[in-house]
């Protein structure tokens, strides 16, 4: 009796004692509750070493109240944050054998929470490595890259740079101080150009009012006509088009014009030959040519 009592086995006991095979433990102790689905019904008898391979079996009971399937599972898990390990039963109920006293049921582990922080921590550690191998490699690359004449151009355009926003900024200041001192005249030409666009404006609508639509439609009409009478004269139509089509016309108008130009020369020459009075019956004398004839120059045939 002072043995099962140290043992933490109850004297007077008619509990199922079960068994459970795990690889380790986790620090679980004797004496530590069985629980089902939250609800103490035993507690862990006894734990020791399989065989040599280190395995662990651990002897529990559990009330003989509830029955299960020997399919059932005895799961390992941790009952805090802190620490500490117990064993809960998983109870199945698919219609085989029930477990009895003595068996050996399913043991499985439930990883704690430090197990899944590392499950979960273990790929991004492979990618911070990754991360910092290549960190590493792009320094190595870039100090390459950086040679004594690269560093230099760097320096000269950190330079250079310094000095164009410099040079930005003097102008900068300028244009203020070239928009303070001509406030008044500024604002003088936006007055005049405000004025401007009223003016534009009313011209518009004046433009408008005095119908300059029909003025244009009409000077369109006109301009069309004109090319009518335009493309007529072109194709020989009419007296102008004869005029400038036909080389006879031409020829006979330059004829009669130069014997017009001839009679008229020789009327001032000779006005006798043309008005010829006589008194007492003389007779007309006859035609000669003048000496300086024009038409002898102009025409020697």
């Amino acid at each position: 009796m002072g043995y099962s009592y140290l043992k933490a086995n109850p004297i007077f006991n008619d509990s199922k004692v079960f068994h459970a095979v795990y690889d380790h433990v986790g620090g679980l102790q004797t004496g530590t509750q069985v629980s089902i689905n939250g609800y103490t019904v035993g507690k862990v008898n006894d734990i020791r070493f399989k065989d040599r391979s280190g395995k662990l079996v651990v002897t529990f009971t559990v009330d003989k109240s509830f029955d299960f399937s020997e399919n059932s599972i005895a799961e390992l898990y941790d009952t805090g944050i802190i620490g500490g390990k117990g064993v809960q039963i998983i109870p199945v109920f698919d219609g085989a054998t029930l477990a009895r006293s003595g068996d050996t049921l399913t043991a499985r582990i439930r990883p704690g929470i430090t197990e899944l922080v590392q499950q979960k921590l273990s790929p991004l550690q492979i990618k911070v490595e990754d991360a910092v191998s290549n960190a590493d490699s792009l320094l190595v690359n870039f100090n390459q890259v950086l040679d004594a004449g690269t560093k230099q151009n760097l320096q000269e355009s950190v330079a250079g740079l310094n000095q164009l926003i410099k040079s930005l900024q003097g102008t900068s200041n300028t244009l203020n101080e070239f928009l303070d001192s001509n406030q008044s005249q500024l604002d003088s030409a936006v007055g005049n150009i405000a004025t401007m666009t009223a003016n534009f404006s009313k011209i518009s609508d004046s433009l408008s009012q005095a119908g300059l639509s029909q003025t244009v439609r009409n000077l369109e009409s006109t301009l069309a006509s004109l090319d009518t009478v335009l493309k007529r004269i072109e194709h020989g139509e009419g007296t102008l088009g004869k005029l400038m089509e036909d080389d006879a016309l031409y020829d006979n108008l330059a004829s009669a014009s130069q014997e017009l130009d001839l009679l008229l020369q020789d009327l001032r020459l000779n006005p006798k030959r043309y008005v010829h009075v006589s008194v007492f019956g003389k007779k007309q004398k006859e035609y000669t040519v003048p000496e300086e004839d024009p038409a002898e120059e102009k025409d020697p045939n």
